[in-house]
């Protein structure tokens, strides 16, 4: 795979049933990079290895007075540092892509898992572990899929090389072929206080950027209320533990890299030691004693190969397990054979609660809990998950969400939170979604009332020439009032025009006035298509078709919401804020003063 084909078609089915099969199935997916990486691996450290032979031959040459065999040393040791360099520039380059690649990979795989949960994803895990997870998590376990092939390149030459002394210098290579596992070993004991120590600072470093995250989406809010300060010193306390967090994992790996050091020196030594005693008693050639020392100092880089490989795999280790899993999260189970064609409309029924939208009708919904509001119109978009086995499905036209295809779930019906992201971009580009193509962006945003936006975009649009639909928005609408952003992201929804539009909250940051232009707009907009709105305001409420009013998990009235004000002591006690203590019923022209009072006071 090259980079410049990314991204991939197809990024495959990934392992996540842990961590560690997740990184096995990522290797797996890389062979043909890691073997090309294994073998410019092997070319690179075999010639590096070998440097220390004509070397030695070149140091003998010169005590035998040989010419000859000084010129032959001079001709191996330019070959191999041709080699050096062909290996280490092509192994380089090779390990980049590898790196590149399993990034990009498991990339595209959690940009598909978000795309099949939806807002469900944030619901079901935190927003701070899925920053982390999409950013540093990516980089760590790329890290480690790069890494793989390095150590098997140094593996491979450490073996051969200690092989290879045992048989040029047999005293000598067997003390360095038993004293390089000893190096390897001692390591060992230190690795898992270290990766303890380094899943602490990341498990804290997630967790402050979930609290930055929180922070900085509620911004405004915490200066509306003065609350800046506490936030930013929980923020300078989550930073503080991080960073001790940090000092003491580094602490571990400093030591681990001194023990690399240290060891290595002794072992370099005792061979020195012995060596020279060889070369004293005959045994044993300067130029014999010269390779030897030259190629036990060649065995520190492949050990530095294995201290990195260790630190790769603490790092990615915990970084894979959080990765797989999010991306063993299921939306529902897809069955084998479902009909993607089958053409999905009519009424959506909910069987749990007993709501039941009509087909082409607008269905206002009141709830006690805002929470469980956002809730059920998750579930009526078949996003959210099964509370059990065997708890039944919302169903659509008879047909079972959970039952169909996702893409055929995703087309017949849109959710609209009631806190919608606005991307950053043109607002041409922000309405640019799928759609039927029956409604256009002009006739969307004009049911959604944006003229005012409309106007706050081309007096802020750096191109004058570009007109309103030209205009950037900053990311998530920040520049922009709550009730804006709620109206745009209304307008993106409308354009889309689903079969059904399920609408939590639209206008909550909206002025009543708006609002009530707002219900017109969408009423006559949507006509003949399925409509869920969740809210309580009186202004919608009283444009709806039908008003279904759900309690602690199920339906307690339905009706229009003039009957229902008139009739339903707890539905008139949630819409008008009054105390729950009136009759059941109260006379035609008290409701109809009431609602009169209400529309005239919020206009």
């Amino acid at each position: 795979m090259r980079i410049r084909d990314l991204p991939y078609a197809d990024p495959g089915v990934p392992d996540a049933r842990s961590g560690p099969r997740l990184l096995l199935w990522l290797s797996r997916r890389q062979l043909g990079g890691q073997s090309a990486a294994l073998g410019w691996g092997v070319l690179h450290m075999a010639a590096v290895a070998l440097f220390p032979l004509p070397l030695g031959m070149a140091v003998q040459a010169a005590v035998d007075r040989s010419g000859s065999r000084l010129a032959v040393a001079g001709g191996l040791m330019l070959l191999l540092g041709v080699f050096t360099a062909l290996g280490e520039t092509m192994l380089h380059r090779v390990s980049a892509v590898n790196w590149i690649t399993a990034a990009a990979r498991l990339q595209q795989l959690l940009a598909r898992k978000a795309a099949e949960l939806g807002s469900a994803l944030t619901r079901r895990v935190a927003a701070g572990e899925i920053v982390t997870v999409s950013t540093a998590d990516v980089e760590h376990i790329g890290w480690f899929v790069e890494t793989e092939s390095r150590f098997l390149s140094a593996a491979v030459t450490t073996l051969a090389v200690c092989a290879g002394l045992v048989l040029y210098q047999p005293v000598l290579g067997t003390v360095v072929a038993v004293g390089v596992p000893l190096l390897v070993l001692a390591i060992l004991p230190l690795l898992p206080p270290a990766t303890r120590r380094a899943d602490e600072q990341r498990e804290l470093a997630g967790h402050a950027t979930e609290l930055a995250s929180d922070t900085v989406a509620g911004l405004r809010v915490l200066r509306g209320i003065g609350g800046e300060e506490l936030f930013l010193a929980r923020y300078r306390r989550a930073s503080q533990e991080v960073r001790g967090a940090a000092v003491r994992s580094a602490r571990m790996w400093a030591l681990i890299a001194a023990v690399q050091v240290l060891l290595p020196g002794l072992l370099m030594i005792a061979v020195v030691w012995i060596g020279v005693g060889l070369v004293r008693d005959g045994r044993v050639g300067v130029g014999e004693l010269v390779t030897v020392y030259g190629v036990v100092t060649f065995l520190l880089f492949p050990l530095r190969q294995f201290e990195e490989a260790a630190m790769a795999y603490s790092f990615s280790r915990p970084s894979a397990e959080r990765a797989a899993r999010l991306l063993a999260l299921r939306r529902t189970a897809e069955p084998a054979g479902a009909d993607a064609g089958r053409a999905l409309g009519g009424d959506l029924h909910d069987p749990v609660t007993g709501l039941r939208a009509r087909g082409g009708e607008l269905t206002a919904v009141v709830c006690g809990d805002p929470d469980a509001a956002g809730l059920l119109a998750e579930r009526l978009g078949g996003h959210a998950p099964r509370a059990a086995a065997g708890t039944p499905s919302v169903l659509l036209g008879g047909a079972a969400l959970d039952e169909v295809p996702l893409a055929a779930a995703r087309e017949a019906v849109l959710v609209q939170d009631k806190d919608p992201v606005l991307l950053s971009g043109t607002l041409a580009e922000l309405l640019d979604v799928p759609s039927s193509g029956r409604v256009a962006p002009e006739a969307a945003l004009a049911a959604a009332r944006c003229d005012d936006v409309l106007d706050s975009l081309e007096r802020s649009s750096a191109d004058p020439t570009a007109g309103a639909m030209g205009a950037h928005i900053t990311e998530r609408g920040r520049s922009l009032s709550g009730g804006q952003r709620q109206r745009l992201a209304l307008a993106r929804s409308l354009v889309a025009d689903p079969e059904v539009l399920v609408l939590d909250e639209p206008t909550s940051a909206v002025d009543a006035y708006t609002e009530a232009l707002v219900g017109e707009g969408v009423r006559a907009l949507r006509e003949g298509r399925t409509t869920v709105v969740f809210t309580s305001s009186p202004l919608l409420l009283d444009r709806a078709d039908r008003v279904v009013m759900v309690l602690d998990g199920r339906v307690v009235a339905e009706g229009r919401d003039d009957e229902l004000l008139r009739t339903h002591r707890t539905y008139r006690a949630a819409v008008t804020r009054e105390t729950d203590g009136g009759p059941d019923t109260v006379p035609t022209e008290a409701v109809s003063t009431s609602a009169n009072g209400r529309i005239g006071d919020s206009a």
